[in-house]
């Protein structure tokens, strides 16, 4: 019987297995994770957990009761210490090896560390699992501060649940704008000035010099005082596994269009990987979203089943902060020119991102008729009209410019 061993229990893992078992795979399926719970979101962790709007099983993928339906093994607790290519063999840390016929890693990614006087104190937050939301949770109450280093949207979307919780919440980021490695202008000040009316405040072009119990040392010698101090300054991926197997490795574990590594009984998917991106021309990037945990769940599960390939899709992500709906289309790999759709003082509107006259990226604002009309125009590569684009009275399935 041909055997499927799946490291990685999250989102991508999850998923795969299941597809597996919707695309009519009949063999074994063994679900390995380390984290103790069965596959959850993760996206709601940094909102609606922290808020206390969801419980786990609002987060769960699937009912614990779906893997013993499906006859998928689904094991939790469990970390994997070594693979053998050669034998098609896992080895674990409890010292009992798996074989393996197909091998998927979905082992996601890591918080990245600062290295700093105080970064290794176990007290500091982070906000990657379950545990992490739980921990963060228990120190946001009216009256507590919490400092978030890292102006990304994991950062900013916790310094919005802080608030809604009655939290102080303040924002240090070392760049001279939030968001400034994913995000346009616009975007960042359209987020910095809702976080400050909110209350948040928000510090940039500063650098952290230490971590300490009372808040956040910066370079100049000003002491940032908090209760609590969450360390969001991006992610690594999880790749060790693949390397120490001798994989093809940059940054995260190379794969092709089908989720495939350099071994060919050996899958990745989800934010572990790098992959390339065939609306952007194949050019590789490592993702980190929900949606290509998902696009790669599924063009694993096709190789493995013999299915056709499944369309490639067009990049997209979202975050919710306060009644801000951000949904984003494509990326903006060598855009040069942007097209602002709509005013931003009225919390409605879209920043394209186009080379040339096509669009390669779209950031929403509460418009969700921009993102998805952007989303395919970037997926069929239309040529647009910027000025038309730019007007928010023309339809956006009209902009397109004639053959």
């Amino acid at each position: 019987m041909t055997k499927v061993l799946i490291i990685g229990a999250g989102h991508a893992g999850g998923s795969v297995a299941a597809l597996l078992r919707q695309y009519g795979f009949d063999g074994q399926i063994l679900l390995v994770g380390e984290e103790r719970a069965a596959p959850y979101q993760r996206p709601p962790l940094s909102k609606a957990w922290l808020k206390g709007e969801a419980g786990l099983e609002d987060l769960l993928l699937r009912p614990e009761s779906f893997y013993v339906e499906h006859q998928i093994e689904l094991r939790t607790g469990v970390t994997a210490e070594a693979i053998d290519p050669a034998t098609r063999t896992v080895r674990f840390a409890d010292g009992h090896s798996e074989a393996y016929d197909y091998l998927i890693l979905a082992t996601g990614s890591t918080a990245r560390r600062l290295d700093l006087p105080g970064a290794n104190n176990p007290a500091l937050l982070e906000l990657r699992t379950l545990e992490d939301a739980e921990r963060l949770k228990a120190v946001l109450a009216p009256g507590k501060r919490l400092a978030v280093v890292g102006g990304g949207y994991v950062g900013l979307e916790a310094a919005a649940s802080a608030r809604a919780l009655g939290a102080e919440a303040v924002v240090i980021e070392r760049m001279d704008r939030v968001l400034a490695r994913v995000a346009s202008e616009s975007l960042s000040r359209f987020f910095t000035a809702r976080h400050r009316q909110a209350g948040v405040e928000i510090l940039t072009g500063v650098e952290v010099s230490g971590l300490e119990a009372e808040g956040v040392r910066l370079a100049d010698g000003q002491l940032v005082a908090a209760d609590a101090i969450l360390v969001g300054v991006g992610a690594l991926a999880c790749d060790a596994l693949a390397q120490g197997a001798g994989l093809a490795c940059d940054q995260g574990i190379v794969v092709d269009q089908t989720a495939r590594t350099s071994d060919a009984a050996i899958y990745a998917i989800g934010d572990v990987t790098r992959r390339p991106i065939p609306v952007h021309g194949d050019r590789m990037h490592r993702l980190e979203s929900v949606p290509n945990a998902l696009e790669q769940a599924k063009q694993a599960a096709c190789a493995i089943t013999g299915r056709p390939a499944p369309v490639p899709e067009v990049p997209w992500f979202w975050s919710d902060q306060y009644e801000v709906k951000l949904q984003i289309a494509g990326l903006p790999f060598d855009a040069d020119r942007q097209v602002v759709r709509g005013d931003p003082a009225e919390g409605r509107f879209a920043v394209f991102h186009l080379k040339g006259d096509r669009i390669v990226c779209v950031e929403a604002v509460n418009s969700p008729a921009d993102f998805m009309g952007g989303r395919q125009l970037i997926g069929k590569a239309t040529a647009v009209d910027p000025d038309r684009l730019a007007d928010p009275a023309i339809s956006i399935k009209a902009v397109a410019r004639p053959d």
